[in-house]
């Protein structure tokens, strides 16, 4: 029996043109925005038409992975320009500014106002879900409650590893009602002993719709730990890895084992964490724990 011919004969290169335009924009949209940016927009007339369709900036992915030779902000105002309202989940992991995020919402606050006028339906599916600042040391308290007040849809946020104190986070709450899922992350230190159960009763007094937490390396305490479950009934998963002043045992221990589905524990293996889990100690381990052991060896 004779081998099927190949589809395409040996030497006829395939015409990308000819693909259809929703499986072209499939395609694009896996390369990510400072690709299309910078490239991809470039090929050819049909494929920058497709670049400029709002539908390919719903979510943009911004984040700087290394020391790229681009102006990052200006091209992610850019593409924001280019969502016509419709951004939806928004990355600007490590190079964030209040400037920047105060651009984003005020675009997006402007663009509601359009769709409101035009048609009203369109609000629900025209405001940000998703907003992940992490590393932005240059958005400030002020900066983040400010665009907070601008969105009261947003579901997803991720603040880790920024300069950040409780007030923001009381006004993240407030503002944004519907927000069920929060990473507030930070390195971990097991010394010297610091004990803080600020950001952790700003989450419980302000979040009660929560349904997923990480606070990878914060100082709280087993009675920031209880507001936690007090003030977000609704939390489904709880990552504590390296938060070193909770004690998981007796009744708190058997209490978070019942109540949440997925629990992170503090000394869990950080092996599948996506950023640095070193944990970078300073200070005397006996001043900390003159017994020679902490709450975690016990």
């Amino acid at each position: 029996m004779m081998d099927p011919s190949p589809a395409h004969p040996p030497g006829d290169l395939r015409n990308w043109l000819e693909l259809p335009r929703d499986v072209t924009a499939s395609i694009l949209l896996k390369l990510g925005a400072i690709e299309i940016l910078t490239s991809a927009q470039k090929v050819c007339f049909l494929w920058r038409n497709i670049c400029k369709d709002p539908s390919m900036w719903r979510a943009v992915d911004m984040r700087n992975l290394g020391d790229l030779p681009y102006e990052l902000e200006k091209m992610c105002q850019h593409a924001v320009d280019r969502s016509g309202g419709e951004l939806a989940d928004i990355n600007i992991e490590y190079f964030g500014t209040d400037e920047l995020l105060k651009y984003i919402t005020e675009r997006i606050h402007s663009s509601i106002n359009v769709l409101c006028f035009v048609e009203k339906e369109l609000i629900s599916s025209s405001q940000l879900r998703c907003l992940r600042l992490v590393s932005c040391n240059s958005i400030s308290d002020e900066g983040l409650s400010e665009a907070a007040e601008k969105l009261p849809l947003l579901e997803e946020l991720d603040i880790s590893y920024c300069s950040l104190s409780k007030e923001p986070l009381e006004v993240v709450g407030r503002c944004c009602p519907l927000l069920k899922s929060l990473k507030y992350n930070n390195q971990g230190y097991r010394r010297p002993r610091i004990e803080c159960d600020e950001d952790a009763l700003a989450i419980a007094e302000s979040m009660p719709e929560l349904r997923h937490l990480q606070l990878f390396g914060n100082k709280l305490t087993n009675d920031g730990l209880l507001a936690i479950l007090g003030g977000c009934p609704k939390i489904e998963s709880l990552d504590l890895r390296q938060c070193f002043n909770v004690t998981l045992t007796g009744d708190l221990g058997r209490r978070c084992a019942d109540s949440i589905k997925h629990l992170r524990s503090p000394c869990d293996s950080t092996s599948d964490y996506e950023f640095d889990a070193e944990i970078h100690d300073s200070g005397s381990f006996d001043d900390d724990y003159p017994s020679g052991f902490s709450d975690i060896d016990y």
